[in-house]
């Protein structure tokens, strides 16, 4: 039997919990049962045979048999003699001998070399861009395995052919991060192209995995399809002339980033080039989690929205570039500089504070007005009236002041 038949068959049996005998290159996927077989061993004791291990787990050879003890639950001897891996690991990667005397004396040797896989689950692109600029290296993306044993290869394709890197048009930054304790692989690819100019307008691109063990189709990633510009392309629609990214200007309204509480504060970034660039918002130096977008909005503004604001435009042919920093702020009610014609929240509160006060001062002074009217009035009536006291004083002076000569000729005129 040729070799390669030897392990389809090995697979085929291992699949349906079966064992293998002979010597050969056995493959296991980790987690599952293993069973090794003891070739020339009688199947019922007594049993002459033992088995040496050589994997991760020793740091020497290890000897197991019938009338030994078990290896804790990593293996066993079966009472046919064969050797059973309840869950396999990467660390019983090795060699596994066994030696068996049959009871006519013949010696018999298995020898097996086990190796051990993890199918990762489906890679994927990751930060994908969402067009290219024709004559200048391009970002398409980070394509991502995670959780495979062995590490695996990554590979991108170009319209389902693949691509291979030249360091010029083509060129790929791969990375290999193992996890410390599964030991399972995650590969990072990261892809760059340069579009040749009169080249594919909607280039299609895709990744995929082919695994180191076993032998079995490559995994594919979902297909992403960019668009091209280049300085003056043809093709749907008008054609578009490509102007390069200069400088990224941050505009804010109201002007100086300082508005009322309540109030709303508009940030715009403006950042002129073909293609557009993708706009991202930075607060206080650190990326905001919100979708790309040239116009940030903030309603309502609290105390939580005060800081230093700023926004990076990503362009394919220069990457990012970040705006000057603006400043927004609460205005202290009271303070000079309030903005005139909006008075909200607290502002209207003072407002009508001073107004009552205004308001009181305004009534105590009236009443005052009164009070000092009323008195004038008062003295000047006092003055009008001193001169009439006065003649009726000078007419009863003058009536008793008359000579009493009247009475005096009566009194002679009725004498004897």
């Amino acid at each position: 039997m040729a070799a390669g038949a030897v392990v389809g068959a090995w697979m085929l049996v291992l699949s349906l919990g079966g064992t293998v005998t002979g010597d050969q290159n056995i493959t296991a996927r980790i987690g599952k049962p293993l069973v090794l077989n003891c070739k020339g061993a009688p199947k019922k004791p007594p049993q002459q045979l033992e088995w040496k291990l050589n994997t991760g787990r020793t740091e020497a050879w290890k000897v197991l048999s019938p009338q030994g003890d078990p290896w804790d639950s990593v293996a066993r001897v079966l009472p046919n003699g064969s050797l059973l891996l309840p869950a396999v690991g990467i660390q019983d990667e090795g060699t596994f001998r066994c030696r068996a005397t049959s009871r006519s004396g013949k010696e018999t040797k298995s020898n097996y070399r086990v190796r051990v896989y993890q199918i990762p689950g489906k890679p994927e692109i990751v930060d994908p861009a969402s067009e290219l600029m024709a004559g200048v290296p391009n970002k398409v993306g980070t394509c991502v395995s995670e959780g495979g044993y062995p590490a695996g290869t990554l590979n991108w394709l170009l319209d389902g052919k693949t691509l291979i890197p030249d360091g010029k048009g083509v060129s790929v930054k791969e990375e290999t991060k193992r996890h410390p304790k599964t030991g399972l692989f995650t590969l990072h690819s990261e892809l760059m192209v340069t579009p040749a100019r009169g080249g594919a307008l909607h280039p299609t691109f895709s990744c995929s995995f082919t695994p180191g063990l076993p032998r079995r189709r490559a995994l594919h990633t979902a297909p992403i399809q960019l668009r091209v510009w280049s300085e003056r392309r043809g093709g749907e629609g008008p054609n578009v002339d490509a102007v390069p990214l200069k400088e990224v200007q941050l505009v804010v309204e109201p002007e100086g980033g300082a508005v009322a509480p309540g109030g709303t504060v508009t940030l715009t970034c403006e950042a002129p080039a073909q293609p557009p660039p993708q706009i991202h918002w930075i607060k206080d130096g650190r990326p905001l989690p919100l979708p790309p977008g040239p116009m940030l909005l903030l309603p309502e503004v609290g105390p939580e929205d005060q800081g230093t604001y700023s926004c990076v435009a990503t362009h394919p042919s220069h990457g990012p570039q970040e705006s000057r920093a603006v400043s927004v702020s609460i205005i202290e009610t009271g303070e000079e500089g309030t903005t005139a014609g909006s008075v909200e929240g607290p502002g209207l509160e003072t407002l009508a504070l001073t107004l009552g006060i205004l308001g009181g001062l305004g009534t105590v002074a009236l009443l005052i007005g009164v009070i000092v009217w009323h008195r004038r009035r008062q003295r000047k009536g006092q003055e009008r009236k001193v001169p009439e006291n006065q003649e009726e004083e000078e007419e009863e002076r003058a009536e008793l002041n008359q000579p009493e000569e009247p009475e005096a000729a009566e009194s002679s005129t009725g004498g004897p």
